[in-house]
């Protein structure tokens, strides 16, 4: 049996740096992103707790080649990629814990 996964990008409140990844249960590691559970993640030090993008796979193999994808990108292209689901950059925690 497959296990599906998700891509997804944190960012901080002023939208400077971005956090691409990947994980199999997206609700638990978005709230310990936003909780800082490890103070020497990436995300904890530079306070990227806003969830602003995801996508969901059948597969985590799946999730894992979409994320080296994203992650090759510019910056400028991630942007527009989270402007098509997201437009004015908004925390999708509620939304992804109603999924």
């Amino acid at each position: 049996m497959e296990r599906g996964g998700c891509v997804y990008i944190m960012t901080n409140k002023y939208r400077t740096t971005l956090y691409i990844g990947v994980t199999s249960n997206l609700m638990s590691r978005i709230w310990e992103h936003q909780n800082q559970v490890d103070l020497k993640s990436f995300t904890s030090r530079y306070k990227l707790n806003l969830c602003v993008y995801y996508e969901g796979f059948f597969s985590i193999e799946e999730a894992i080649l979409r994320e080296k994808e994203l992650k090759s990108w510019k910056r400028a292209k991630k942007n527009q990629l989270i402007e098509i689901k997201n437009s004015k950059w908004e925390d999708l925690s509620e939304e992804i814990n109603s999924w």
